[in-house]
């Protein structure tokens, strides 16, 4: 598990970029936290840096929305989902678990 920051370092409505391999993206949706790739699946673009509504984020560059719970790109023109990651909370410190990435490979 990636240690992230402390829960209270992450309000309700902000993110957070980790520099994995590859870069990974956390955010507190309305106190729900959720972790997905970074790089929208449209073009490169930081979904960090994009708007957050509820569960869905929109990415910066060409307003692709991704639903957070899923990964699945909610309108054009993203076609392809970002991949989503487990969050976790202990002892009051976001942690997360990189799915479908080697063991070693986060940074």
């Amino acid at each position: 598990m990636i240690p992230v920051c402390r829960l209270e370092d992450l309000p309700a409505g902000e993110s957070v970029r980790l520099d994995t391999t590859p870069p990974v993206a956390v955010f507190n949706a309305d106190g729900e936290l959720f972790a997905v790739d970074d790089t929208c699946s449209h073009q490169d673009a930081s979904l960090s840096e994009g708007w957050l509504e509820g569960c869905l984020v929109e990415c910066p560059l060409h307003a692709a929305s991704f639903d957070l719970r899923t990964g699945r790109p909610t309108c054009l023109p993203a076609r392809k989902p970002v991949r989503t990651h487990q969050v976790y909370v202990e002892d009051g410190m976001i942690h997360v678990r990189l799915t479908g990435v080697e063991e070693g490979s986060a940074a």
